[in-house]
């Protein structure tokens, strides 16, 4: 199925309708559906989340926008309440904190080697060797909190080692911001890539948020909170990274072209026949929606949707194991940080974020409290001889 993206025009937005059932389907099997099917659910809903967050937004600052606006959100909206209730209450909080960190590793590294420009990758790569070692942290948490093996939720898919430690993660605010791509010069694939990690930050970012206050465990308590604070350099490396001079409608067409995007390849490679169903009806809907704002970007900016949208997608993400991608970024690029804009080693390390994580983890750091002495084993530390 080839989609174009300048003709296609799916379901019309008046026709997008749920009932409560729909929106509460039957949740995905924690063991026995593939940890790629688990990855997509998380994925779509931290992209179904932004284009909320993004609308609300615009609404605020468009007065002329802001029905089709809360149109497009209300759909939006059950869309991502249909796609998050895909993930059952058999995970415990921190087997789906595993899911989102293994959502950041295998997607980000698959942006990583597919982004044309070199360095838009170079920051991909140095933001998932952070959240790699996140996932070392909570799989050391998992075991001891609850006596379980990560990897059931992995699947032996992503390595379980440490990255660049979190403990060294903690920069000044001056060294999350990136150089961002120019809106006239970059591929198209380099916007979708931006938007697509920047969704996927933001909602693991707001999920550790909302999650940590309900363990009794100061030490994990204290381990969300410090990773949450990485997301939320994160998100802004990642939003830095957006040319600031797109247009709010071009950027409204770049946010549904990005869904139809993912959507797209999660119909693409989607091994559960029920939740390939739900990729498909929300890949229809989000066409609709791209339909809705392309006549939107016409009639206010008079300008042709094809100044920002090729008539074809670019390839889709390739839901598949990346570690050997990994390892090699590990074993070459685990010593850098960040200076200003620019990835450098860290003997060239300013200062002022020198003097910022010395104070952060100068009453101890949690994530060298709780993976002390930890090294993954298969089945647990209990299980050991």
């Amino acid at each position: 199925m080839a989609l174009n993206l300048l003709q296609d025009k799916g379901m019309p937005l008046d026709r997008q309708r749920f009932t409560w059932k729909e929106l509460i389907q039957p949740p995905i099997s924690k063991l026995d559906d593939d940890a790629f099917t688990r990855v997509r659910v998380i994925l779509m809903n931290g992209i179904e989340m932004e284009a909320l967050r993004f609308s609300h937004s615009c609404a605020r600052v468009n007065n002329d926008l802001r029905l089709p606006l809360a149109k497009v959100r209300r759909v939006e909206h059950h869309q991502a309440s249909m796609v998050n209730n895909l993930l059952g209450a058999d995970h415990s909080t921190l087997e789906t904190t595993i899911g989102y960190e293994q959502v950041a590793i295998e997607v980000t590294a698959v942006v990583a080697q597919n982004e044309p420009d070199e360095y838009l990758a170079q920051l991909y790569r140095f933001g998932m060797l952070e959240d790699f070692d996140h996932l070392y942290r909570y799989t050391a948490l998992l075991d001891r909190l609850e006596g379980k093996d990560a990897n059931n939720i992995l699947q032996s898919y992503t390595d379980i080692v440490p990255g660049r430690p979190t403990s060294v993660e903690h920069r000044a605010p001056a060294d999350d911001l990136r150089e961002h791509y120019n809106r006239t010069q970059a591929a198209f694939i380099s916007k979708l890539h931006a938007l697509t990690i920047l969704s996927s930050e933001q909602q693991t970012h707001n999920f550790y948020m909302n999650v940590g206050p309900l363990y009794a465990d100061p030490v994990a308590r204290q381990l969300y909170a410090e990773i949450a604070s990485i997301e939320e350099q994160h998100v802004t490396q990642y939003e830095s990274m957006i040319d600031p001079n797109e247009t709010w409608l071009e950027k409204w067409l770049l946010h549904e072209a990005t869904e139809v995007y993912n959507y797209y390849g999660c119909v693409q490679q989607e091994s559960d026949p029920h939740v390939k169903a739900i990729w498909e009806r929300c890949l229809d809907y989000e066409l609709g929606h791209l339909e809705l704002v392309r006549e939107l970007f016409k009639k206010y900016e008079r300008r042709d949707p094809a100044e920002v949208l090729p008539a074809e997608l670019p390839e889709p993400i390739n839901y598949a194991s990346q570690r050997e991608f990994v390892r090699k970024v590990l074993s070459e690029e685990v010593d850098l940080r960040a200076r200003g804009t620019q990835i450098v080693d860290k003997s060239q390390e300013g200062r002022e974020s020198e003097e910022y994580r010395e104070h952060m983890n100068s009453s101890g750091s949690p994530s060298e409290i709780v993976a002390a002495g930890y090294q993954w084993s298969p089945g647990a530390e209990l299980v050991r001889s």
